[in-house]
């Protein structure tokens, strides 16, 4: 299998794209640390089994997989998250880091510092602990028989390579998770730890649930992304499961765009 016992750990994997990550992980061999603020997924999701945990789920279909609750802002919890990981399986091949916040449509003059603090303490320094404490286990890892120490795969953005309307904080902080990306591609290629994101466009997730069910700004997403239809969670989690494979060793500080040519154009 494509990840036969491979160890990952998915963050924010209880709902949206984290928990079809996981699960295509998990069906490709992969066992799973899923790790999230609370491992129940929210209500308003897309996903028709809303009811299981993501982790049970996964050991429902035969596989292997625990939960860790963390919170991806705050340094003791991602070095426990890493560490319970280790604890449980002995390594950590995979490292995604998904979890990730929007506040609700503003411009910059109407946006809160409370809300641009969170913002970048979830999506920004939650990524960057996560990459922290993934490569600090990896580096002490040998060099596996496929020729990698370890994949990281950072779940950014559009908003990171483009400016979207009324999202200032969220675009700063997936430009920053973007270009962390590529620094940390360059320290670690030497190691063999392969550093990439991916920058999805307009999904159907919890997220924007609220936009989607207003027809008219439906619409307008719809008529803003060349391929005639909005993104969905698979779509984002195909392209994961390529970047943490065996397929993309040499793929390190790549931006990998899943947008229907939203940024294209």
């Amino acid at each position: 299998m494509r990840f036969n016992n491979k160890i990952a750990i998915v963050t924010g994997s209880s709902s949206g794209n984290g928990r079809a990550i996981a699960l295509a992980l998990a069906a490709g061999g992969a066992r799973l640390v899923c790790s999230d603020l609370t491992s129940r997924a929210r209500p308003e999701g897309f996903e028709t089994d809303l009811h299981i945990d993501t982790d049970q789920l996964i050991r429902d279909n035969g596989g292997e997989a625990i939960f860790v609750r963390a919170d991806v802002s705050r340094h003791g919890d991602m070095q426990a998250l890493v560490e319970a990981a280790v604890e449980r399986f002995g390594r950590l091949d995979i490292m995604i880091n998904n979890a990730g916040v929007a506040v609700e449509l503003k411009t910059i003059v109407e946006e809160t510092e409370a809300d641009y603090d969170l913002t970048m303490n979830v999506n920004t320094k939650g990524t960057w602990l996560g990459c922290k404490f993934a490569i600090t286990q990896m580096m002490k890892q040998p060099v596996s028989d496929s020729g990698t120490r370890g994949k990281i795969v950072n779940i950014s953005s559009i908003g990171g390579l483009v400016g979207l309307a009324q999202e200032a904080s969220y675009c700063a902080s997936k430009g920053a998770v973007n270009n962390l990306t590529r620094q940390l591609a360059v320290d670690f290629a030497a190691h063999k730890i392969n550093v990439n994101a991916v920058c999805p466009g307009f999904l159907a997730t919890a997220m924007v649930r609220q936009e989607l069910d207003n027809p008219e700004i439906k619409t307008l997403l719809e008529d803003l992304t060349p391929w005639p239809r909005i993104g969905n969670v698979d779509d984002v989690a195909k392209a994961v499961a390529f970047l943490a494979s065996e397929e993309a060793q040499w793929m390190t500080g790549s931006l990998l765009t899943v947008d229907g040519a939203y940024t294209a154009q």
